[in-house]
């Protein structure tokens, strides 16, 4: 093989930049991407239609990203079947994930301070249209309600708004981070797992939640799972998980609760409440996380915890209708302090990446929650099938 001076200076020049560290991979660039993409738009109650759009002209501050895969929430189930807010029709899906394709010149970091370039894989939290001074050092106390959510409200001029779809445009005022160090399925956790990492640090405000305490957790659904996943990152391992699915059970054991109960082999809430208490070896719980939006499980949990114990209250995201309860036994004469969790402020986003890693990193099995992924054109399927509680955490992927 002859090799000219022209490829010899080339080797040299690859040498030399390996050696200082420059040439470990090409530069990436924006590349081409399609005029139009797909959404899936909620046409009329449960009906999705594939509908494709132009892809507005990106501004200086706007990103473009080709999604990846977007969790289903129960959010996006009830307003399938039953448009409680009226958004019909709109793009949904505010558990996504993807990798940027393209980005307006004034682009250079994420909203943790982190850079961003094309290639990287990014996540989504809130809008700032209406405060865009608001950062996240400075967002402790207000949750997501104050802003607004990719996926959850309509915006028919822009229609690439969803991650029920190809590609979102996420806009100048977003807020975005960049976690390209983490795999695909805990990159559609992370938003649901928000949720717990702030029901977790307003339960901490109680000053009852500590290493050793009983804890019982209430509905092993997707969130009540990922609850016990985010308490065993901290330490605490007395966990009793209660569903009425011994499949659940069975996973709530996996994510790191010591012993479960399942609420269908007990007769009246006597019964259920010994059954809680054996559990932990014959004493209430010091603190209860209820995870359901069940009324009668918002007033079981009050039973099971004891005098001067805690409750977080943070299955509710919804309005669920009304719990009955006696406030002098459940509340006044046990002073049992109760914190009320909903959503999550933009300061939890950040440090949900750090719990899903540690989560990992301890074994436990978060990834395992997706047990149903669908093509974006099987998007109604997937609805269905998180409706009729087929599976855990239900996602559409793009291949």
């Amino acid at each position: 093989m002859s090799v000219n001076s022209a490829d010899i200076e080339q080797i040299v020049r690859q040498v030399i930049g390996q050696m200082q560290g420059t040439a470990s991979a090409p530069k990436k660039s924006a590349g081409a991407y399609p005029k139009t993409g797909r959404v899936a738009m909620l046409t009329e109650l449960e009906k999705f239609e594939l509908k494709e759009y132009a892809i507005p002209a990106l501004g200086d501050d706007d990103i473009l990203v080709k999604v990846e895969g977007c969790g289903v929430c129960g959010t996006d189930a009830h307003e399938f079947k039953r448009d409680p807010f009226g958004m019909i029709p709109v793009v949904l899906g505010h558990e996504g994930t993807g990798e940027i394709v393209a980005m307006g010149k004034n682009v250079k970091k994420d909203s943790a301070g982190k850079p961003l370039a094309i290639g990287d894989k990014v996540v989504t939290c809130m809008i700032f249209k209406d405060n865009p001074d608001i950062t996240m050092f400075d967002l402790n106390k207000q949750n997501v309600g104050g802003a607004d959510v990719y996926g959850l409200l309509p915006d028919d001029d822009v229609h690439h708004n969803g991650w029920f779809a190809d590609y979102i445009v996420v806009r100048g005022g977003s807020t975005i981070f960049n976690v390209s160090d983490l795999s695909l399925d805990l990159r559609i956790l992370i938003e649901p797992a928000a949720v717990l990492i702030h029901a977790v640090e307003r339960a901490k405000t109680t000053g009852i939640l500590r290493f050793n305490s009983r804890v019982v957790v209430q509905g092993c659904g997707p969130i009540g799972l990922l609850c016990i996943a985010v308490l065993r990152t901290m330490g605490i391992e007395n966990i009793v998980a209660v569903d009425g699915e011994d499949k659940r059970l069975g996973f709530a054991k996996e994510m790191g609760a010591d012993k479960s109960v399942n609420f269908k082999n007990h007769k009246g809430i006597e019964e259920l409440t010994k059954a809680v208490e054996d559990a932990f070896g014959g004493y209430p719980a010091d603190f209860g996380f209820q995870c359901t939006g069940s009324p009668i499980a918002h007033a079981n949990i009050y039973k099971f915890i004891r005098n001067g114990g805690g409750l977080c209250e943070l299955g509710f995201f919804i309005n669920g209708g009304d719990a009955t309860i006696n406030p002098h036994f459940d509340i006044c004469a046990k002073e049992i302090t109760t914190v009320g969790s909903w959503v999550y402020t933009l300061r939890d986003y950040a440090t949900t990446f750090d719990f899903l890693k540690r989560a990992k990193g301890i074994g436990l099995p978060v990834e395992k929650l997706i047990t149903h992924r669908f093509p974006l054109e099987q998007i109604n399927e997937a609805l269905k099938t998180n409706l009729a509680m087929e599976g855990l955490k239900i996602a559409v992927i793009n291949e």
